[in-house]
């Protein structure tokens, strides 16, 4: 094998590139610090609901999401560890922002799942799961906040396979004492590992490690504590399901971990394992086949666009997730939906707003490149031939609302503001035919996403707007390519609109009139999930 090749394959299979994912308030962001401050990457880990005196936390770098302690838009983050190269998603948590989450599931390899001690599993947590489920990657589930009182593990363990219908399995089990998180025990090494105090979490965690039938734990921890988590070890031994790295990496069994991201306790050894039984990136479909991660030729998807990153520069940045092959600095490659070769000259690596131009890059690397205005999500762009890999699929919006400038003289920033929101995803774009041209309608799939419009669109582009709720709550896409709107049939709460492909879009007030639609136009189909 030439050199160069076993140079790619060595790059590539030292990647590991992941999502995380949980229900707002369970830690997600926090965790993401953490690996970062494990990775070298950061000195002092930030918090999200921070203080004056603390730092925010790396991922959540808009100013809105500062305000309200949430991530509003997905972030991206490298670092290395280990000898490996990590690319963490850090996705929403809040359902309002769920679309962006999905999007972002289909540039990770695996999911790793963060579960509240206390709450057990909730029912943001239950929707993301069923779409990594879908997709078959990889679940790792981290069950956080031990610190805290919680459910017993193994009622949390139970409750991930009667709610997900996935089996678990703990790699380790917590040891408490009272409300106190003093460590775990490691069920692949058989032994404890106990915790010492850390500053609030800011540093890396020091710990003590031993044989569990050493008596000095039984010193340590009370001889009650000891004998209670030897026979919580027997009975996990005895009652729980067999390990298995095949049905791991299938998305069908999910190992389990313990431990609380705010102290650092049980996040070193949960990076270590999961590292360890997570997969290099894997071949992608497209529309000629599997693209190998390990093909020499590079290709690549946009999932994510952003614009206004950099408030100074009013920059666009595409996030690629590269598929095969190796990316170099300056390459032509070939933008397929766009039909022409383009060069890649300004590409950057992330950590969450930080970024750093990038000369290399390979298979499982996240990186943006600056987006002229050409990209839209799903595009794919590559070397050596033209395919592309599957679409990802846009979401149905649930909620509705006329937009438009309330100073007139703004028009041209409002158009900009409008559009470049909606490539990035964040909103949907719909038009009437014989509508003025200043006014919009923005279909989202959570409310909160208004609000999110509407603070950008005053703090990044200058123009304040007027916002109309609208009552409908249904779509449908019209498949039929002979649409005309002038003689198809609608009820009189029903709206046709085009969207920003101009593609013929229904609005509907309920189902009655979407079966009604459906029978007056006899053959027409109606479609709600669109595949870019």
């Amino acid at each position: 094998m030439p050199a160069a090749q076993q140079e790619l394959q060595k790059e590539i299979r030292r990647r590991r590139t992941f999502a995380i994912i949980s229900h707002p308030d369970a830690g997600k962001t926090t965790l993401t610090e953490k690996l970062l401050l494990y990775g070298g990457a950061i000195r002092l880990a930030g918090s999200v609901k921070a203080r004056k005196a603390q730092k925010y936390a790396v991922s959540d770098w808009m100013e809105i999401e500062k305000q309200r302690g949430i991530s509003v838009t997905s972030s991206v983050m490298q670092f290395e560890y280990n000898g490996y190269c990590i690319n963490i998603l850090d996705t929403p948590g809040h359902q309002d922002f769920s679309e962006d989450t999905y999007r972002t599931l289909m540039a990770a390899d695996s999911a790793v799942m963060i579960i509240d001690s206390a709450k057990g599993v909730e029912e943001q947590t239950r929707k993301l799961f069923h779409v990594c489920k879908m997709r078959g990657i990889p679940i790792f589930t981290f069950i956080n906040k031990m610190d805290r009182a919680g459910k017993d593990p193994f009622e949390l363990a139970e409750e991930i396979e009667k709610v997900l219908g996935i089996q678990s399995f703990p790699m380790n089990w917590p040891i408490r004492v009272g409300g106190s998180f003093l460590g775990i025990y490691d069920r692949k090494l058989s032994q404890i590992e106990l915790f010492n105090g850390g500053d609030h979490g800011q540093s890396i965690v020091g710990s003590s490690k031993g044989n569990v039938d050493d008596p000095v734990f039984s010193d340590l921890l009370g001889e009650d504590v000891h004998n209670k988590l030897i026979d919580d070890i027997m009975l996990l031994d005895v009652a729980g399901d067999e390990f298995s790295r095949r049905k791991v990496l299938k998305g069908e069994l999910t190992p389990v971990f313990f431990g609380s991201a705010m102290t650092n306790f049980g996040v070193q050894v949960f990076l270590e394992e999961f590292l360890e039984l997570t997969t290099p990136p894997l071949s992608r479909n497209a529309d000629i086949g599997e693209i190998d991660a390990e093909k020499e030729e590079f290709s690549g998807f946009i999932f994510k666009i952003q614009a206004n990153m950099n408030p100074t520069h009013r920059d666009r940045i595409a996030f690629l997730r590269i598929c095969s092959g190796k990316f170099t600095k300056g390459m032509e490659v070939n933008h397929v939906q766009g039909g022409k070769m383009i060069r890649l000259s300004q590409p950057q690596q992330f950590l969450a707003q930080d970024r750093e131009i990038v000369e290399e890059a390979y298979a499982g690397d996240i990186i943006g490149v600056f987006d002229p205005g050409i990209f839209k999500i799903g595009d794919t762009l590559c070397e050596g031939g033209s395919f592309r890999f599957e679409g990802i699929p846009v979401f149905a919006p649930e909620h509705f609302a006329r937009v438009y400038t309330k100073n007139s003289l703004k028009r041209k920033q409002f158009m900009k503001g409008i559009e470049q929101i909606s490539e990035e995803g964040a909103i949907q774009l719909f038009r009437q035919k014989d509508a003025i041209t200043q006014e919009f309608i923005i279909g989202v799939v959570g409310i909160l996403q208004l609000e999110v419009l509407e603070y950008r669109l005053k703090n990044e582009y200058g123009v304040d707007i007027s916002m109309e709720h609208l009552p409908y709550k249904y779509i449908r896409w019209v498949k039929n390519p002979e649409f005309n709107p002038e003689t198809f049939r609608i009820t009189t709460d029903t709206m046709i609109v085009q969207d920003q492909s101009l593609n013929p879009v229904l609005l509907f007030q309920n189902e009655w009139s979407i079966r009604t639609v459906t029978e007056r136009n006899n053959g027409v189909e109606l479609v709600e999930i669109l595949s870019r």
